[in-house]
């Protein structure tokens, strides 16, 4: 029941999704793609992946224990606070910061988190802006 749950879910969001990438203004100097395609290619893969779990789901579903579920909720609510930190910090300092606690839970020793949430971060603006040109959020430090 739990997997038809989440695979409804899942459906409702891919919807909502869906909607949104349609409400995307479209400028006349745009690709021959659009803006569109890539949040819809996403919609249609949230789509069919929750549909798998409504038409088949787990006949013996486990849930993780108490504390794993704490930790999913803990990474969920650092991924919100990252998305609102990111216009204030900017790219490389909230990127950092996030990738450190999430590598810092996912097992890695403090002190390697650190250096793999920096080189994370820089590595993405490295490829994204520098190389890229993509504009990211500029924090305090102009970067």
């Amino acid at each position: 029941m739990s997997d038809r749950i989440f695979g409804l879910v899942g459906l409702c969001v891919a919807a909502i999704f869906a909607w949104r990438a349609t409400l995307i203004q479209e400028s006349f100097l745009s690709d021959a793609v659009g803006p569109k395609a890539f949040p819809l290619i996403i919609a249609v893969v949230l789509a069919l992946s929750s549909l798998y779990f409504v038409v088949r789901p787990d006949p013996d579903p486990r849930w993780p224990p108490v504390g794993r579920l704490a930790e999913i909720g803990m990474a969920v609510a650092v991924l919100c606070v990252y998305a609102v930190a990111l216009p204030e910090l900017g790219f490389v300092i909230a990127t950092a910061l996030a990738a450190t606690y999430l590598t810092w839970r996912l097992g890695t020793a403090p002190l390697w988190s650190v250096v793999v949430g920096v080189l994370t971060s820089g590595g993405i603006y490295t490829v994204f802006h520098l190389i890229l040109g993509l504009s990211l959020a500029r924090g305090p430090l102009g970067f």
